[in-house]
């Protein structure tokens, strides 16, 4: 799964990176949660240009009665993505880019004890893309709207397979125009793209455990472990 991620990027890299037009200031980030807003692009039938939109992290699907599912659905499996009740309309019309530079995950150690977090970028260290997909939610009873997303997840390369039995899709650029075209709907090719992203393009290194908690929001989290720090 991908829990965490960062995004230590201004507006104008963004923009250059994704060719995207009026990306607002964006603040850095180093420890993105679940239910906190993330950058993303999107593309609809209204505005088919793809644009700069903030979606809070945890899709709730539109037939949600009770907002709260959106908190276990930060990830969606791309094996099963177009079956699911809870991600196929989605899937099918709502898909997004979630802009990135860096995710983490845990990796278990000896019996007893705690997991030691990895921190997993690109080689380039640019600015990379997950797959995504998006959803509106109105609230039955107060009447508001929320906008939500998740992020697909696809089994591990090599370099993430000592961590962990799955890896969140990044897409290479050639897949976004149509990923995010919402006119646009060929199951298998759409799957097809939910692959493993090459591990000799990605790096990671263990981090401290400060990044466990999400309100641990700084340069530190994403630093390569002391090891007589993090010990002492």
């Amino acid at each position: 799964m991908c829990g965490r991620f960062s995004l230590n990027q201004t507006g104008e890299e963004l923009a250059v990176a994704f060719h995207l037009k009026d990306v607002p200031p964006v603040a850095p980030r180093y420890n993105i949660a679940p239910t906190q807003p993330v950058a993303t692009v999107v593309a609809t039938a209204e505005h088919p240009e793809p644009h700069f939109h903030l979606l809070q992290w945890g899709l709730i699907p539109s037939w949600a009665k009770d907002p709260a599912i959106g908190s276990r659905m930060i990830n969606a499996r791309a094996e099963t993505v177009a079956e699911k009740p809870s991600f196929r309309a989605a899937f099918k019309r709502r898909r997004c880019l979630v802009l990135a530079d860096g995710f983490y995950e845990w990796q278990r150690q000896g019996k007893g004890q705690p997991k030691q977090p990895h921190y997993i970028f690109l080689r380039d260290h640019q600015p990379f893309a997950f797959a995504g997909l998006w959803e509106h939610w109105h609230d039955p009873v107060g009447g508001g709207e929320l906008q939500t997303c998740t992020l697909l997840t696809t089994a591990p390369n090599e370099l993430m397979e000592p961590l962990h039995n799955r890896m969140p899709v990044i897409l290479p650029p050639e897949d976004y125009a149509a990923w995010l075209d919402p006119s646009y709907y060929q199951p298998q090719t759409l799957q097809a793209m939910l692959r493993p992203y090459e591990s000799e393009a990605m790096e990671r290194y263990p981090v401290s455990k400060v990044v466990n908690k999400p309100q641990h929001d700084t340069p530190n989290c994403i630093e390569p472990l002391d090891r007589d720090s993090e010990l002492g």
